[in-house]
C-alpha cells in the first residue's frame, strides 16, 4: 500500500490517515507531498489514476483501489483487518465512538479555522471566538463522557487506542499548540495521546521538515 500525505506539521487530515494506517498493522509506503508546492499543484491537476483531482490528502493506494478521505481510509482498513482493531467491541461503546468520529469529521469549523494545526508551534495569547469556545466545550464534553463511560480499560477515550483517538489526535495537537486550558481528565488524556509512540514519531518528523507555510505561523 501507498499513503500520500501532506506536511506532517500542518496537515491534520494526513495525521488521521497515517494513524489509521499505523493502527491497521499493515505495511505501507509513505509519500509526502508538500502542501502548496509544485507537487501539490500536480496532484490537484490529476495524474491519470489518483482520485480525486482536488489535491486533498490523505490518499491510500492499495493495488487497484484508490481511497481518499481519512474516514474512508479508516473504514477501508477496518474492513481489511477487522473492525475490532479500530472500534470498541461493545456495541454501545462502538455506537458512541462512531458518532464521535463522524461529528469530528463533519463539525467544529470554528476550531479548525481559528486553530490550524501547527505541531511545532506554541502560540501565546490566543483568544478563541465564542464559536470556537463552543467547539472546545463540545470536544471536552465528548471526551468526558467517553472516558467516564468506557475508559476503564486504559488511558484513551475508549480505554485502548482506536478510531476515536485517531480522529481527535489533531485536536490534541491544536489544544497544545494554542495552549487551551483544559480540566485534569482532559490533560491526562492529551498526555497519553501525545506520548503515544506513533504520535511521537509524527512529532519528531514534523520538527525535521524544512517547509514553512506562513499563513499557519501566526494567530489571527
Amino acid at each position: 500500500m501507498k499513503l500520500i500525505i501532506g506536511n506532517k506539521n500542518y496537515s491534520s487530515w494526513s495525521l488521521r490517515g497515517w494513524l489509521a494506517a499505523k493502527q491497521s498493522g499493515l505495511s505501507f509506503e509513505e509519500i509526502t507531498v508538500p502542501m502548496f508546492g509544485e507537487a501539490w499543484n500536480e496532484l490537484k491537476s490529476g495524474d491519470g489514476g489518483t482520485q480525486p483531482s482536488s489535491g486533498k490528502v490523505p490518499i491510500l493506494w492499495d493495488g487497484e483501489a484508490v481511497v481518499w478521505d481519512s474516514l474512508a481510509i479508516l473504514e477501508y482498513l477496518s474492513d481489511k483487518v477487522g473492525r475490532d482493531r479500530f472500534w470498541p467491541k461493545d456495541e454501545v461503546a462502538r455506537g458512541m465512538a462512531r458518532s464521535m468520529v463522524a461529528e469530528m469529521h463533519s463539525s467544529f469549523q470554528a476550531l479548525r479555522s481559528e486553530c490550524p494545526m501547527n505541531v511545532r508551534k506554541r502560540f501565546d495569547g490566543f483568544e478563541p471566538s465564542d464559536a470556537c469556545k463552543s467547539d472546545i466545550v463540545r470536544v471536552l464534553g465528548l471526551w468526558a463522557e467517553a472516558r467516564a463511560r468506557f475508559g476503564n480499560g486504559g488511558p484513551f477515550l475508549f480505554g485502548t487506542f482506536g478510531a476515536a483517538d485517531v480522529f481527535f489526535a489533531p485536536v490534541v495537537s491544536r489544544f497544545i499548540s494554542y495552549q487551551i486550558p483544559v480540566p485534569g481528565f482532559a490533560a491526562a488524556y492529551m498526555e497519553a495521546s501525545w506520548e503515544h509512540e506513533w504520535m511521537q514519531a509524527w512529532v519528531e518528523a514534523s520538527e525535521s521538515e524544512e517547509w514553512v507555510i506562513e499563513q499557519y505561523e501566526s494567530v489571527g
